[in-house]
């Protein structure tokens, strides 16, 4: 059974956005009964970690840290894992009678910065914790591998029967993949938000690894969805509203870049 403890990682010693603090509190109102453990530089040895590890440290890219941190933290003591920006919206005490749960994101890999839930010493973690053993974070030109962990750790998941369809999928080894609705209801490209009763959590994608110029684009796509559902709701001719809904984002977007 997973043990009734809520892990997260803060690396770096910055100042928590008010984004956490909404995200705490709801772990504290729907699971009164965990405990919940920050894990930073004063309790987790960042030397002991992969090249990987040490490197995203050193260069203050704590989101990678992070990548690699939460799997071991979690395969040391087993718990619950969230991200900073993981707001609960039920209890998820139903889900720890598994050996495992996991997520998935939009685009059919599974995410743990999502949210996920494990045994101490299940397998798959330690999988995906060897796929860190033999790369730098480092490259030999100078920059960083940053490839998104879900991509890195779904290989894991195809070795164990995983399907890339979003739906509730049980592996082998009692590994349970929630489709995206649990864990995951809003979407990461446009921003759109489907909680249902069957939502545990929802991840707010602070998105802390991107660049200034990236957070900007993913914004700029969010609001081109939200703009054209407007128009469509206003304008009843298919043709006239997509040109007119084109016309006034590509203005906006103008005078943005400008900004």
């Amino acid at each position: 059974m997973i043990p009734k403890t809520i892990h997260y990682c803060w690396f770096g010693g910055n100042k928590k956005p008010t984004l956490f603090k909404k995200c705490y509190k709801s772990w504290e109102k729907y699971c009164p009964d965990y405990e919940i453990i920050e894990w930073n530089e004063g309790n987790f040895d960042i030397s002991s970690c992969p090249l990987y590890v040490r490197q995203a440290y050193e260069a203050k890219k704590w989101a990678f840290v992070t990548d690699y941190v939460r799997l071991k933290v979690i395969y040391d003591n087993g718990g619950i894992y969230f991200d900073t920006d993981v707001e609960l919206k039920k209890n998820p005490d139903f889900l720890l009678d598994n050996k495992a749960f996991f997520g998935f994101e939009n685009g059919g890999n599974v995410a743990t910065g999502l949210g996920f839930g494990a045994e101490k010493g299940t397998e798959i973690l330690q999988e995906m914790m060897q796929d860190y053993d033999n790369i730098p974070f480092i490259k030999e030109d100078g920059s960083f591998d940053t490839m998104p962990c879900p991509e890195r750790n779904t290989k894991v998941f195809l070795k164990h029967g995983l399907v890339k369809v979003d739906k509730t999928q049980l592996l082998d080894n009692g590994i349970l993949v929630l489709q995206t609705v649990i864990l995951n209801p809003m979407n990461f490209e446009t921003g759109q938000v489907k909680i249902t009763e069957e939502t545990v959590a929802i991840h707010w994608y602070s998105a802390s690894w991107h660049t200034k110029q990236e957070s900007r684009k993913r914004k700029m796509k969010a609001f081109r969805v939200k703009l054209l559902k407007i128009v469509d709701f206003v304008i009843p001719d298919i043709i006239l509203r997509k040109v007119l809904g084109e016309y006034l984002f590509g203005i906006l977007k103008s005078k943005t870049n400008t900004n």
